[in-house]
């Protein structure tokens, strides 16, 4: 976004030692820390940090032909090390990947999709580092990373303990994991080094498409598969053409990306919101019922329907805030391309950003009852 001040004390981490060792001192340290990582998803305070700022910038790919038990796990074929042969032999394997949290996240899927391997080929051209992208669950275009992730490797801050956690125990939910800090608390607080995922060999073909939009722009049925390299040109174009990849030519993309989230609701809030807003059903958590032997099963509960997700872009566009928009004198606006981005036409500030990004929230409560939640992680400041 361009915006923001300086840290009181920058360290930037090239290697995984460097990382684990800076992070312990910041760790055991009085002072407020802060690990980056790209720092797209990031909006800092004008006033700069009090503290210390944590650079993750390690870099690594490693991958193997993979075994993924029941458990989630993954473990590596002595045998054959793909990412030194150059790719699988061809046919329908489990491809291991463990990567550096630093490295950033758009080159990742570019060498996954290089090597003709599925998992991540929908996820082209979102900004950062890969060790930030279990951290909100990142997701674009019918898939996100819950469904390769396999586990991360991360130093606890209060602990101190280097550990490995399976991606069962990182409650991976929307834009959210066990990292994420909410109203209820910071989320678990640290440093993820690396990040494992386990992701499929079949012959260059996609996942099964799962998203209409892309569906639509690759001129195939919903659930085709087609080679994994045309799904990444297609959500290039797609992200290009709603100002989501970067360009130095076109102020709509100095931005957070979305800067809000798609609300999920219960169906009690839903009585401000037009019966024709787009909205999508959420399955509600089923949860297993041990039965002693040779007693029966208690009938089945009543059916309880989820909360409902809406979508943010219209919230926003029907409450009067149009692609453009900006508060007068302010050099923050909203995207001429996509409601959902907060951009710096130039010259703004971190304030004037919070300023408008309070006015377009302000604006759907007054007109929905709906409370819109940032995406990006601030620094500093509160909306």
């Amino acid at each position: 976004m361009q915006v923001g001040g300086a840290p009181a004390r920058l360290v930037e981490a090239t290697t995984t030692d460097e990382l684990l060792a800076a992070a312990r001192a910041a760790f055991v340290d009085d002072e407020p820390w802060f690990v980056l990582g790209g720092g797209s998803n990031t909006l800092a305070s004008d006033d700069g940090f009090d503290g210390t700022v944590l650079h993750v910038a390690t870099r690594g790919i490693e991958a193997w032909e993979a075994r993924v038990d029941q458990a989630g796990a993954s473990s590596p074929d002595a045998s054959v090390d793909v990412a030194a042969s150059g790719g699988s032999g061809g046919g329908t394997g489990r491809i291991g990947l463990r990567v550096a949290a630093g490295e950033p996240w758009d080159a990742l899927v570019a060498h996954t999709v290089a090597q003709g391997w599925s998992g991540l080929e929908a996820l082209s051209g979102i900004p950062g580092s890969t060790g930030a992208s279990p951290v909100q669950n990142i997701g674009a275009y019918g898939q996100e990373v819950a469904t390769t992730l396999v586990s991360v490797d991360f130093l606890d801050a209060e602990t101190l303990e280097f550990v490995r956690i399976p991606a069962a125990n990182l409650e991976l939910g929307y834009r959210t994991s066990v990292f994420k800090a909410t109203a209820e608390g910071p989320g678990r607080r640290g440093v993820i080094t690396a990040v494992e995922f386990a992701l499929t060999d079949d012959e260059g073909l996609s996942d099964p498409i799962a998203f209409p939009q892309l569906a639509t722009a690759l001129g195939v049925p919903l659930g085709s598969r087609v080679p994994v390299a045309e799904v990444r040109d297609r959500v290039l174009a797609l992200r290009a053409s709603k100002g989501m990849v970067l360009d130095a030519s076109d102020r709509d993309t100095f931005s957070c990306g979305s800067f809000f989230t798609n609300p999920i609701v219960p169906r009690s809030a839903l009585e401000g919101v037009p019966a024709d807003a787009p909205r999508w059903e959420t399955t509600p958590e089923a949860h297993d019922v041990a039965v002693p032997l040779g007693e029966q099963p208690a009938p089945p509960p009543p059916v309880v329907l989820g909360d409902v997700k809406l979508s943010a872009a219209w919230l926003i566009e029907h409450a009067g805030i149009a692609r453009g928009f900006h508060l007068p004198g302010s050099g923050a606006a909203v995207s001429s391309k996509h409601t959902l981005a907060l951009t710096n036409r130039g010259g703004a500030t971190a304030e004037e950003v919070a300023q408008l990004a309070r006015f377009v929230q302000s604006r759907v409560v007054a007109e929905f009852g709906v409370v819109l939640q940032p995406e990006p992680v601030l620094l500093g400041l509160a909306l």
